[in-house]
């Protein structure tokens, strides 16, 4: 039965990964220089764009998803039972079902896809191996649905507790950011890129896709071979005999069982120093395009940064379901870091001449003074960036912070209460903390580099030609600020209401704020990812604040006089 269940949870992965795959493995368009090379790019991007709007619009996925699932059904009838297919629970990417966590994975799909649309056109000169690295994401999404459902139906466990099919997922997370780096430092570090490609040719995608078979191999033999809820990720390697752990003088506490092995913590420190370093290079990308709209994409990767950090410190206290909360921070900065790259990779196409007219699905004329400018444009090389150290050494530095990290949080942390004692806001201290330090370095590296630090991106024109500001809205005195402060009153009066409605749908109870703990944090934390998602929107709630700003004056501050006036 467990073998049966793993075998149709394959069936439904495979039939979303296969339409992915084959966009992830699209050709590179820097192998052709010239005319031929921006031809060419025009193409790739047009099947990109196609494939991703068709794996959106159309319903290749739910009929596919339905149809194996009909299949197999007819075939065993209780195996529906035992995997609770519906779309979606499989959907949801991770073990976490339709509670709020699976609620922000599943809705952070759309705007990720978005981002590989904009980051894919062709006027921005994405490196082919970088871009190739953002789609393998999808590859590692789509890999948590089988391991989320095995998981569930064979060991009745969450994902974090199975270390194995829990450190092979990760694994994937892994090589993409891998595929980050060694994409992006080669565009900007080799000088002939633009004519011979990549020097690592097509081999980091053959050893991408060879995981992913791999893994695929383990989640349906697993079971099979003897793996058990709590066998360890590549056998445990380089964990410390138990005998030799509790010797050590420091040590006062034994480790749980479901805690970390070293390999699965190794792959999750690799893969948050890899996205450090990826952040890294595409910050400095925009020396090499001269387009310092690549810096917004840093920023925009930010919150995935610190959904990373929420992951390790859910590891940190051995995964307890009283800390649901965390989980559910995870999921939302992986909405909100979608959501962000999505707009920085919007501002990055519309500054290589993106407009709306890309969206147009039929051919577009060769003639066209528009095209040829972005093409001509797509066609430039690369300046060449020096590189702070070589592979070699880049490598040998994950290295030692990959496996120093892991041994020293593994069994550092058995000599501290705190892991043990599931303390919210410890974990919430963590959280926050991490990323705002990452925010804090490059708003100063922004600034020693000319910039002004971080700025929200902006919409419409204000009276200094770069959007709304709080200026704009002080032009109306009194009635400008009581309009604005209406305006953030709005947001409030409904984000509570919005966020327990979210956690009734979610849980099929009302939020008990006041007595159960787990509730509250629950609700504080879908209003608080509410507000940090409004304020990406502030020139829209200046906005607001303007158009409110007449009525107010009318009909709230100046109500009397306007009363004396009449006859």
């Amino acid at each position: 039965m467990a073998k049966l269940s793993i075998a149709a949870a394959l069936v439904a992965a495979i039939a979303i990964v296969a339409p992915t795959t084959t966009l992830a493995f699209a050709p590179p368009s820097s192998l052709l220089v010239g005319s031929k090379a921006s031809s060419f790019a025009a193409v790739q991007h047009d099947v990109s764009r196609n494939m991703i709007t068709e794996l959106v619009t159309s319903d290749i996925i739910p009929s596919t998803l339905a149809s194996a699932s009909a299949t197999i059904s007819s075939s065993i009838p209780t195996l529906a039972d035992s995997l609770a297919a519906s779309s979606s629970s499989l959907l949801s990417f991770t073990d976490q079902g339709n509670n709020l966590a699976g609620i922000f994975f599943q809705a952070s799909l759309l705007p990720y896809l978005a981002f590989l649309y904009f980051l894919s056109f062709r006027g921005n000169r994405t490196p082919n191996l970088g871009n190739f690295g953002f789609q393998y994401l999808l590859l590692f999404v789509l890999g948590t649905i089988p391991s989320g459902i095995i998981t569930k139906s064979v060991y009745g466990e969450t994902l974090a507790n199975v270390d194995w099919l829990h450190g092979g997922a990760e694994a994937l997370l892994t090589i993409t950011n891998v595929l980050l780096v060694l994409g992006f430092r080669d565009a900007m570090t080799s000088p002939d890129y633009t004519t011979t490609g990549s020097k690592y040719g097509v081999t980091p995608k053959i050893i991408g896709g060879v995981a992913v078979l791999i893994f695929a191999a383990a989640c349906f033999n697993g079971a099979n071979l003897g793996f058990e809820a709590h066998s360890q990720f590549l056998f445990g390697a380089g964990n410390l005999p138990s005998e030799t752990v509790l010797s050590l003088p420091f040590v006062q506490h034994s480790e749980p069982v479901n805690a970390l092995s070293i390999p699965t913590w190794a792959i999750h420190f690799s893969s948050v120093f890899e996205y450090l370093f990826a952040m890294d290079t595409i910050w400095r990308f925009a020396e090499t395009t001269d387009n310092p709209k690549w810096k917004g994409l840093t920023w925009g990767m930010l919150p995935l940064h610190a959904s990373g950090i929420a992951a390790c410190t859910y590891h940190f206290f051995y995964n307890p379901s009283s800390l649901q909360f965390v989980v559910e921070l995870q999921a939302f900065f992986t909405l909100l870091g979608n959501l962000t790259c999505a707009i920085a990779a919007y501002r990055i196409a519309v500054s290589n001449g993106w407009a709306l007219r890309e969206l147009n699905p039929f051919p577009k004329s060769e003639v066209s003074p528009e095209g040829i400018a972005i093409d001509e444009a797509a066609a430039l090389p690369y300046n060449v960036v020096a590189a702070k150290e070589n592979d070699l050494q880049l490598a040998a530095k994950l290295m030692a912070l990959t496996v120093g990290s892991s041994y020293v949080l593994k069994y550092g942390e058995l000599a501290l209460d705190l892991p043990l004692t599931e303390n919210g806001a410890a974990a919430g201290a963590i959280i926050f903390g991490i990323p705002a330090i990452t925010a804090y370095l490059y708003y100063n590296r922004g600034k020693e580099e000319g910039g002004e630090g971080f700025s929200l991106p902006s919409f419409g024109s204000g009276e200094d030609g770069e959007g709304l500001s709080m200026a704009d809205v002080k032009k109306f005195g009194v009635s400008g600020t009581v309009a604005y402060i209406l305006t953030e009153l709005a947001f409030w009066a409904v984000a509570f209401p919005v966020a327990s409605n979210a956690l009734y749908q979610t849980t099929g109870h009302w939020p008990d704020v006041f007595n159960d703990t787990s509730d509250r944090a629950a609700v504080l934390a879908f209003i608080f990812g509410a507000a940090n998602i409004a304020r990406l929107l502030v020139p829209l709630r200046l906005g607001a604040a303007l158009a409110l700003a007449p009525w107010v004056d009318k009909n709230i501050i100046n109500r009397d006089g306007a009363s004396d006036e009449q006859p």
